[in-house]
């Protein structure tokens, strides 16, 4: 047999198989997102806390299950509604990309604090901080089981 024609043919079966190597990794990435999407559907990535409530709705020591997408304000289409003089009838959203928290005050005429710092757009929120929305104030938590 022929050196070019033997060459060739060990290129080929090469080329072959960095493309099936490349197809199974596509794959494994893929069934590994339909994984995490298939998790249960009703279950809660995280949880808001209410912490201060001088008008008492919500009232304090309230837990708040949180989806990808929660809008907060004083309207009562919110996922969390806050009745509070001083919050926007919608306030800020909080949304769930990846694997953190953002917060997004919705150009609230009080504006939205993290920590005690007012927020401008978006802001990156943890676990263990402080949301202050008028004068109610939250406390992101981790879903419980």
């Amino acid at each position: 047999m022929d050196p070019a024609v033997l060459a060739l043919w060990v290129l080929r079966l090469l080329f072959l198989g960095v493309l099936y190597a490349f197809l199974w990794s596509v794959v494994r990435v893929l069934l590994r997102d339909l994984r995490v999407a298939a998790r249960e559907p009703g279950a809660a990535l995280g949880r808001l806390i209410v912490l201060a409530s001088p008008s008492g709705e919500p009232a304090v020591g309230t837990a708040f299950g949180l989806d990808a997408i929660a809008t907060l304000g004083r309207d009562v289409n919110n996922a969390i509604v806050v009745d509070d003089d001083f919050v926007s009838s919608a306030h800020a959203t909080l949304t769930f990309r990846g694997r953190a928290w953002y917060v997004e005050d919705l150009q609230s005429t009080n504006g939205t604090f993290v920590n005690g710092s007012r927020i401008e757009g978006i802001s990156p929120l943890a676990f263990g901080d402080e949301l202050q929305l008028g004068q109610v104030r939250f406390r992101l938590d981790r879903a419980r089981p």
